[in-house]
């Protein structure tokens, strides 16, 4: 600590579920800890928009933040979910191709082993018929780990625990600037905050938290002091979902094989039990960064065209040939930060930035935070927390 006196120890910018598991994080270590959110209610970006799935941590490099990350978060957020009576379901899940996506599901197989997940199976073609009989496959992995999760409950009890440990969670707060104190932030920072319909407010505090999501790049870019070689141009990319009407057949979550820029039209379960399909990966382009943060983004449409149901079900028939494309309807759709501009590119790792990476004291920034970041979401609360440590 500088021994100088701050209004707050630590302000987290962002109230999805990732910004809450950090401000938890925080305020369970001591620290006076406020979350603000320009949004009218929690988690209304990416956290809202998704497939609450919790992944097992089979697709991404060994090492990287996302394996490392959603490999640890999935057993922490399985045992929060227990013990703060979060619904969640551990449903498992079939990852499953034909011939020429085996290559593909060994990738995945060797992936998965190198990132610690030892469960993963290939599964016979008898233990496929018996597992999803209307499933059709040459080969099929089997990961028992994978489940899904009721986010909206997850965020509520997460926010239930800032304010147990002492912090605050305010919304319709829109993050204007913040201002280095002292040489490189050794005094800590400036914040200039508007809430609501008031003008603009002005606090300090000894570490700032970029956890914004979608607005992770416009916050950084209103921070004075950090180098623009700091802050990664971010391109949009959109995910919609259709929904099924009817009944379906299924106990547990259907993948394809991957494909550029996602993992395939597959299908998930809701809490209900509710079958849906998606998402396809449609890319929007760069983000501006001179945008004001919590502001409408120009161009980002969240209605789903009905015109792209006809490759959802093309994907779809491929491993479930009985599906009549008629029982697709538009669902929902969501909207991730990509740190890469088009599905040529590989996929990028999250991004977690400290002083020893901008030269800034107290500053951590979270760009490209996309899935699995629900899965991942206590274990990244756990890394911002060991990083503010080491720099403070």
């Amino acid at each position: 600590m500088t021994g100088r006196a701050f209004d707050l120890d630590a302000v987290v910018v962002g109230a999805g579920a990732v910004g809450l598991a950090i401000g938890r994080a925080l305020a369970q270590s001591g620290l006076d800890t406020l979350v603000i959110e320009s949004q009218p209610r929690h988690g209304m970006g990416t956290s809202s928009r998704n497939s609450g799935v919790i992944h097992a941590g089979l697709y991404y490099p060994p090492g990287s933040n996302k394996a490392n990350w959603c490999v640890e978060g999935r057993e922490l957020l399985y045992a929060f979910c227990r013990s703060h009576q979060v619904a969640h379901r551990q449903l498992g899940k079939l990852i499953v191709g034909q011939h020429e996506d085996v290559a593909a599901l060994q990738t995945i197989a060797s992936r998965a082993k190198d990132a610690g997940v030892e469960n993963l199976r290939w599964l016979s073609q008898n233990e496929l018929k018996t597992m999803e009989p209307e499933v059709r496959a040459h080969h099929a992995l089997f990961s028992p780990s994978t489940g899904i999760v009721d986010v909206h409950e997850l965020m509520l009890a997460l926010e239930g625990e800032i304010e147990k440990a002492g912090g605050n969670v305010v919304t319709q707060s829109c993050f204007l600037a913040a201002t280095p104190l002292g040489a490189s932030a050794c005094q800590g920072w400036q914040l200039d905050i508007k809430v609501g319909q008031q003008e603009s407010h002005r606090l300090s505090c000894q570490l700032l938290i970029n956890a914004a999501g979608l607005d992770a790049d416009a916050v950084a870019n209103r921070i004075e002091g950090l180098s623009a070689d700091h802050v990664p141009q971010v391109h949009f990319a959109k995910g919609n979902y259709a929904s099924l009407t009817g009944g379906h057949p299924f106990k547990h979550l259907v993948y394809p094989a991957p494909v550029p820029g996602g993992l395939g039209t597959h299908l998930t379960l809701n809490i209900a039990g509710e079958a849906q399909f998606g998402p396809d990966v449609e890319w929007l382009g760069p983000a501006d960064p001179s945008r004001l943060p919590g502001s409408t983004h120009p161009g980002l449409n969240y209605a789903v065209n009905a015109a792209r149901l006809a490759d959802f079900a093309t994907s779809v028939q491929r491993w479930w040939p009985s599906l009549k494309a008629e029982r697709l309807q538009p669902g929902y759709s969501g909207i991730r930060p990509k740190l890469t501009q088009n599905a040529k590119e590989p996929a990028a790792d999250f991004v977690l930035q400290g002083p020893g990476h901008h030269g800034l004291e107290g500053l951590i920034n979270l760009f490209g935070i996309e899935s699995p970041g629900i899965t991942a979401c206590l274990a990244i609360g756990n890394a911002v927390r060991q990083c503010a440590r080491s720099s403070t």
